[in-house]
C-alpha cells in the first residue's frame, strides 16, 4: 500500500457522451494538492460550481451514481472513481463541462489509460486508510443482497452474482491486490439484458447508449423484428444472438465479465468514502444502491459525528 498521497503528473482530457443524457461532453483532469481529494468543477454553470465525491453528496443510485453539491450535479461518476481507487490517485481536480460523465467503452479502461499517459506523482503528505475495528454489514435478506467489510491490514474484495438466467447465471470475481485492477479489472464493460435494453430505448433512457459500450445478454429468444429495431436504434446492421446468448455488438473478454464489472462498480462507490480502505469486502449481488447503503454505514462506522447520513435504508430488512 501506498504511503505518500498521490496525483496526476500533468492535464490530461477525454471526450465522449453521457450514457443516459446524450450530451457530448470533455473532461479534464487536472493535478490537485495533498488533501484536496477528488473535486468535479461543472466549468459550464454560473459560478462554475464544484462537487465534491464524497457520500454525503450522492443523490441517485437508479442506474448509476449521481452526486450534487453547490446546486450542481454530476451523473454516472463510478467508471472514473473506479479508475482512481484502482490507480491509487488520492487528489484530483475534474473539470467537467455537462452534467454526465462520459460512458466511452462501458468501462474504467479509457480512464486508466489517460492516467497511465500522464504518469502519477507523489506528494509530501502520508497517505490515510480508512479501517474498521469490527464487521461492517449491508443486508437485504428478501433479494440476496449482502456486502460485508471485515477487519484486515490489506484490502481485498470478492464479489458474487447470480441473475437466475441460463445466459448469466452464478460468477465470481476477486481481487487480491490493487496492481491486479489495470489488467483484470479495468477494461470490464457494463452489461444489460435485451429486455432491459428495449425498456430503456422505449423510455429514452439511452441517449448516448452504443452497442460498443455494453455487453447485451439474450436471456428470451425474442422476434426478429425485435433484433431488427435494435439495430436501426444504434445504426448497426446484421444484428444476431451469439452461442453465448450475447448479441454479437462485443465479444466477452473473460467469461466472468459481468462479475469483474460489478466488482469495478463497488470499488467506484467505495471510493466515495473519501480515503482508501484496509479490510477485506465480501459482496453478495452488489448494486449501485446496496453499494452505497453500505458505504454509508462503513462512513458512520469510522466517522461517529457524521450520524446526518442515517436513514431508514440502513435496517438490514428495508426495501
Amino acid at each position: 500500500m501506498k504511503k505518500k498521497q498521490t496525483t496526476i503528473a500533468s492535464e490530461a482530457s477525454i471526450s465522449g457522451k453521457g450514457l443516459h443524457t446524450g450530451c457530448a461532453v470533455t473532461i479534464k483532469l487536472q493535478p490537485a494538492p495533498a488533501n484536496h481529494g477528488i473535486v468535479f468543477q461543472r466549468i459550464d454553470l454560473h459560478g462554475q460550481p464544484t462537487v465534491k465525491a464524497h457520500i454525503s453528496n450522492v443523490i441517485d443510485t437508479s442506474r448509476s451514481t449521481s452526486l450534487q453539491e453547490n446546486g450542481a450535479i454530476v451523473k454516472t461518476v463510478e467508471h472514473l472513481l473506479a479508475a482512481l481507487a484502482g490507480m491509487s490517485i488520492d487528489n484530483l481536480l475534474v473539470l467537467i463541462n455537462a452534467e454526465e460523465m462520459p460512458i466511452l467503452d462501458g468501462s474504467a479502461a479509457p480512464f486508466v489509460h489517460i492516467i497511465e499517459k500522464t504518469g502519477i506523482m507523489d506528494l509530501s503528505e502520508p497517505r490515510e486508510y480508512i479501517s474498521v475495528e469490527e464487521v461492517v454489514k449491508f443486508e437485504k435478506p428478501d433479494v440476496g443482497i449482502e456486502l460485508i467489510l471485515v477487519p484486515a491490514e490489506k484490502f481485498t474484495v470478492s464479489v458474487m452474482v447470480d441473475y437466475g438466467t441460463s445466459v448469466l447465471s452464478s460468477q465470481y470475481a476477486s481481487i487480491k491486490k490493487m496492481e491486479e485492477f489495470v489488467e483484470n479489472i479495468a477494461p470490464c464493460r457494463t452489461f444489460v439484458f435485451l429486455h432491459e435494453l428495449q425498456y430503456l430505448i422505449k423510455h429514452n433512457l439511452v441517449k448516448g447508449g452504443e452497442l460498443d459500450n455494453a455487453i447485451v445478454f439474450v436471456d428470451k429468444k425474442p422476434d426478429p423484428e425485435i433484433l431488427e429495431e435494435i439495430g436501426t436504434f444504434f445504426n448497426k446492421k446484421d444484428i444476431q444472438i451469439n452461442e453465448n446468448g450475447t448479441l454479437n455488438n462485443v465479444q466477452l473478454q473473460y467469461l466472468n465479465e459481468p462479475a469483474r464489472h460489478k466488482l469495478l462498480d463497488l470499488l467506484g462507490d467505495l471510493y466515495l468514502l473519501g480515503k482508501p480502505i484496509k479490510g477485506e469486502i465480501i459482496a453478495r449481488k452488489p448494486g449501485h444502491f446496496a453499494n452505497i447503503e453500505f458505504v454509508k454505514l462503513i462512513h458512520e462506522t469510522t466517522s461517529p459525528a457524521t450520524t446526518a447520513l442515517a436513514s431508514p435504508l440502513h435496517c438490514k430488512n428495508s426495501r
